[in-house]
């Protein structure tokens, strides 16, 4: 007897049973699948540092939605420069960024002297210029020695950090401190550039482009970074202008927006620099636009130095600068404009400005009430990082939960990994 029929309706029953099973496994997996996890990343997370909570919305190991919490850090900076007089909020505004500094001091200095009406002598504008600068390639090395160690390329860190220190090294010669030196003052720099220092900057500008040479060398074409790195954390530059992202975040979509070059500040329009900009908005633009700045900012502070002028460090205006030691033993004047300023400070006629730089994170600004007192009414400052949070989301946004801590490197070298 042929056995045919029996075996057909059994292959028949099988492949029945199999398409069954396939949609009941089906189902399991998309069911599972559509579940959302909520993680929070931080306040205390070995990524983040107490300043910054993520509360992430995860769809296995792809994030669907991030919202960036703050509040956990509160340091009162800004009360507390209203309650002291106007030359020593340098120090107190300066601790808002261990890595920009020079900065804080300088949008600080410059609204003071925007109420003040006070013209800052070009050898200090160029001083202040060249240490902003170098100030600027020291945040963007700390930037790459984190970001690279994100993606495992650990020996960026050390190289990185070995050129920083010599940054310091510069710093610590010129003001005395490595860190928070206070060298800025409203009207000038506290105190002219010493003997022998621009040779050790020179020799600083000679060695530093062959650095950053072989950073590229070694990331650039570094397949493992490119796959971490490009269309990673992608932005347009729609999406970050309405939400108020400026410096190298929005520069990598591909809009020149310098405030050095658009709205010019201690004599920066003296001098012949490029900005660079990306064309994709994605991780891998922004550390094209940063090592590129690195070179820019050289140019830069290799014309200020060559091109320094001679005169006086800052203003002469007794009301505002303390007099020279020399001069206390000889002028009575100097000697009671030096103890006025000593306890009681400076008075600024009252108004309010806002004065506005281009930081290494983008626009940083400071806006100063004064109600005709020698103490601030008022001090607010606008940090780019803080406003940069609101785009975060659009970057992390159907990323993976490893890329979304890089990304954050990205935003901001403090929120993404220093303080690992």
């Amino acid at each position: 007897m042929s056995t045919e029929p029996r075996t057909t309706t059994v292959e028949y029953r099988a492949g029945e049973a199999a398409i069954d099973f396939a949609e009941q496994l089906g189902a399991v997996v998309q069911q599972e699948q559509a579940e959302l996890l909520t993680v929070n990343f931080g306040p205390h997370h070995p990524a983040t540092h107490g300043v910054l909570r993520l509360l992430t919305t995860l769809e296995g190991e792809v994030v669907r939605d991030v919202q960036p919490i703050i509040g956990y850090l509160h340091t009162g900076i800004e009360k507390t420069a209203e309650d002291k007089a106007y030359w020593k909020v340098v120090p107190i505004v300066e601790r808002m960024d261990y890595l920009a500094y020079y900065f804080n001091a300088m949008a600080y200095c410059g609204a003071v002297e925007d109420l003040l009406g006070l013209e800052v002598p070009k050898r200090a504008q160029y001083l202040r210029v060249i240490h902003l600068e170098l100030n600027r390639i020291m945040s963007h090395l700390v930037w790459l020695a984190t970001t690279a160690l994100d993606v495992g390329a650990m020996s960026i860190l050390w190289y990185g950090f070995r050129e920083r220190d010599t940054i310091l090294d510069l710093f610590e010669y010129s003001s005395g401190q490595r860190v928070h030196p206070r060298y800025f003052q409203v009207g000038g720099v506290i105190e002219d550039i010493p003997a022998g220092w621009d040779d050790k900057l020179r020799r600083f500008l000679k060695e530093m482009p062959k650095r950053i040479d072989q950073y590229e060398s070694m990331l650039s074409n570094n397949e493992i970074f490119l796959r971490r790195m490009r269309d990673v954390g992608v932005a347009d530059a729609e999406t970050l202008q309405a939400k108020g992202v400026t410096g190298p975040l929005l520069r990598a979509a591909g809009v020149p927006w310098d405030l050095r070059k658009t709205m010019p500040y201690s004599s920066y329009d003296d001098f012949d620099f490029k900005i660079p900009v990306g064309t994709r908005g994605d991780n891998y633009d922004r550390y094209l636009v940063r090592m590129a700045e690195i070179r820019e900012s050289l140019k830069i502070i290799e014309q200020a130095i060559d091109g320094l002028p001679v005169g006086p460090f800052i203003t002469e205006d007794r009301k505002v600068a303390l007099p020279p030691r020399h001069e206390l033993a000889t002028s009575m004047e100097a000697l009671i404009h030096h103890f006025k300023l000593v306890t009681e400070g400076m008075r600024v006629p009252a108004g309010e400005a806002y004065h506005a730089i281009e930081g290494p994170r983008g626009e940083l600004g400071c806006f100063v009430r004064s109600d005709g007192s020698s103490k601030p009414a008022r001090v607010h400052m606008r940090d780019p990082s803080f406003v940069h949070l609101q785009a975060f989301g659009d970057m992390a946004r159907n990323e993976y939960i490893a890329d979304m801590i890089l990304t954050l490197a990205c935003l901001d070298p403090i929120l993404g990994g220093i303080d690992r």
